[in-house]
């Protein structure tokens, strides 16, 4: 799917260029699911598309009722899975703000993701939700063979994810995000669980991204020449060959992959290859998020330092 021109301003929103999931979410705030109810269905043999529509749904829905009118209205397996994406944000936000009721918000999740799997037993989408609450509980399974750190984790649940859908973007992502030093973890295990999981996936898969994000996560300004890192071989090699292998198969995907765009975007920028970068920003359009651009200052600045270094255009330079 084409991203669209830069017309003067960016595009925040999750939706992106899912013309139908913005529309949805129009709906959602509105509380009303028929449309939800038809945008998911119609994702049951895309797993992507799926964990895509319903994460932003969720965010859309987790502060009204709708969920739960909804799944008391029509017992599906669409109305189950927004359900338990809004359980487990719930879940998530609580115990980051140490909420009181995180324990009983977890346990609602938990019970939420069960019923989601049970009622389509092949969508990876419960499974994935599920394994994003690992750091609640600490599951620390061992490591497989192939990892020098060895770092234990979720790895029964992520493996039961990978049976159902073997590269599902977002599992691996939330698996991944399980080993951050945020989430109690360490930069060697991040970057050994990126590195192992990136050289499973085929050249062409976004997964070849994973050691890019474990990069940002571990990025410490105070470190000496800290932004010359991108600049090195294994890392300039990394995002050049992403580059070449999976940046043409972007056009073919259903909506614009913004996040991954973005931390291609980024890493090519800061390994000084402004000519890559910039078709990257082009794949892009307006699109927008916060990620990576956040770790370096305010976003919108960051990503138009980055595209006016490029040489394209940024809001308000008329």
């Amino acid at each position: 799917m084409a991203a669209g021109l830069f017309e003067g301003q960016y595009v925040w929103h999750p939706a992106a260029d899912d013309r139908t999931l913005a529309s949805v979410c129009t709906d959602v705030r509105a509380g009303r699911y028929l449309s939800a109810r038809e945008a998911l269905e119609e994702t049951r043999s895309d797993y992507g598309l799926r964990a895509h529509r319903s994460l932003v749904l969720a965010s859309e829905a987790a502060d009204s009722d709708l969920t739960e009118r909804w799944l008391a209205e029509e017992r599906t397996p669409e109305a189950a899975l927004l359900w338990a994406r809004v359980a487990v944000l719930r879940a998530l936000r609580a115990a980051d703000a140490k909420d009181e009721r995180a324990e009983a918000l977890e346990r609602i999740a938990l019970s939420a993701c069960d019923r989601a799997a049970l009622m389509d037993r092949a969508d990876p989408t419960p499974w994935v939700a599920r394994l994003s609450m690992a750091r609640l509980h600490d599951l620390r399974d061992a490591a497989p063979q192939g990892l020098l750190t060895q770092p234990p984790g979720p790895w029964r649940l992520f493996s039961h994810v990978l049976r159902l859908d073997p590269w599902n973007r977002e599992g691996h992502h939330r698996f991944l995000a399980f080993f951050f030093t945020r989430h109690g973890g360490s930069v060697n295990a991040a970057w050994d669980v990126a590195a192992f999981l990136s050289q499973r996936a085929p050249a062409s898969s976004p997964l070849r991204l994973l050691p890019l994000v474990a990069l940002v996560e571990s990025y410490n300004p105070t470190q000496l020449l800290v932004d010359r890192t991108w600049e090195q071989p294994q890392w300039r090699s990394t995002a050049l060959a992403i580059y070449q292998n999976w940046l043409p198969e972007v056009s073919g995907y259903r909506f614009t992959p913004v996040l991954d765009l973005a931390y291609l975007a980024h890493a090519l920028f800061m390994a000084q290859r402004e000519f890559e970068a910039r078709a990257v920003f082009m794949a892009m359009g307006p699109y927008a998020c916060r990620m990576p651009w956040s770790v370096f200052g305010e976003p919108e600045e960051q990503l138009s330092r980055a595209r006016r270094a490029c040489g394209l255009p940024v809001p308000g330079a008329g």
